[in-house]
């Protein structure tokens, strides 16, 4: 795919989904070839698509494709996702790979536990039986609940999926407060006057930056893991200094920035926290009394 090729297909990728989210935008993505450009070329497709999901607002049950990429197999309608505190949520679907029924309504993350065995955050997941009980929900809009128990999956290609979700959502929440910054005067000067605000903004684009640097040596579990724990970081430094250049509009409903806030920290929950992975990675070096070679510098 050439460079005019690959513009072509982030533009049009980018109107669908500013048009559209949720079981709609699952049906444009099926009927765009999201699964054949899954399954021909990954490294375009998880990075491009779940990039443009975050810089949109938009999302998508496409995270289930990419597990069931990694398995390469078949998997049931409800695929288990290991969610931090010791969680299992499944990601439902409107629409199947072969465009039939897969999920019946039911929006919102349940924060019950499970009753089974609790969540690991490590390399694989369980999944089966479903617990639609709980009535919290830290984003509404996404169509997460609550699962109990199941087989084993690999998570490190959906891992490096979720890190590209991450970073683009952090990309937005930093251009809003860019935006912010240099839109709104205060006593006849913008904000981005101040040598604070531009630091702020400054440190999270570090964040950002260096959170992607991690994705281009995601080779391996451990690769992925870190990238994660990266990417999950960067989100929450994201957050934490943009609201604070945003100030009270950033806490409104009126303001879309509350929205990223909020899927950003369903998304470094799910396949692991950023904390969970830090402690995961740390176990893992001294466990084997070495640190791997993660970049050639």
């Amino acid at each position: 795919m050439d460079s005019a090729e690959l513009d072509l297909l982030i533009g049009t990728l980018r109107a669908t989904m500013i048009e559209r989210t949720g079981a709609e935008l699952d049906r444009a993505l099926l009927e765009f070839g999201w699964l054949e450009l899954l399954t021909e070329s990954p490294d375009i497709a998880i990075p491009l698509v779940f990039r443009l999901l975050g810089e949109t607002g938009a999302h998508a049950s496409v995270l289930n494709d990419v597990v069931g990429h990694a398995a390469d197999r078949e998997l049931p309608a409800q695929v288990a996702l290991p969610f931090t505190g010791g969680r299992w949520v499944s990601w439902d679907r409107a629409t199947g790979p072969a465009g039939q029924g897969c999920a019946d309504g039911g929006a919102g993350l349940h924060a019950a536990h499970s009753s089974g065995d609790k969540a690991r955050s490590g390399e694989s997941a369980r999944s089966a039986g479903v617990d639609t009980t709980g009535d919290s929900a830290l984003d509404p809009e996404l169509p997460l609940r609550s699962l109990i128990s199941g087989e084993t999956l690999p998570l490190a290609e959906g891992r490096r999926a979720l890190a590209w979700w991450l970073i683009g959502t952090s990309r937005t929440m930093l251009a809003l407060a860019r935006r912010h910054a240099l839109d709104r005067i205060q006593f006849g000067r913008p904000l981005a006057a101040h040598q604070a605000v531009r630091h702020r903004l400054a440190e999270t684009l570090v964040a950002i930056e260096g959170a992607e640097a991690t994705l281009t040596t995601a080779d391996d579990d451990l690769g992925a893991l870190l990238a994660k724990a990266a990417a999950g970081q960067a989100a929450r430094t994201a957050a934490r200094h943009c609201q604070q250049v945003l100030g009270g509009i950033g806490f409104t409903a009126e303001h879309e920035f509350h929205r990223h806030v909020r899927r950003a920290l369903v998304l470094d929950g799910l396949l692991g926290s950023t904390t969970d992975l830090t402690r995961e990675a740390g176990a893992w070096v001294r466990t084997r009394a070495t640190a791997p070679r993660l970049a050639q510098l």
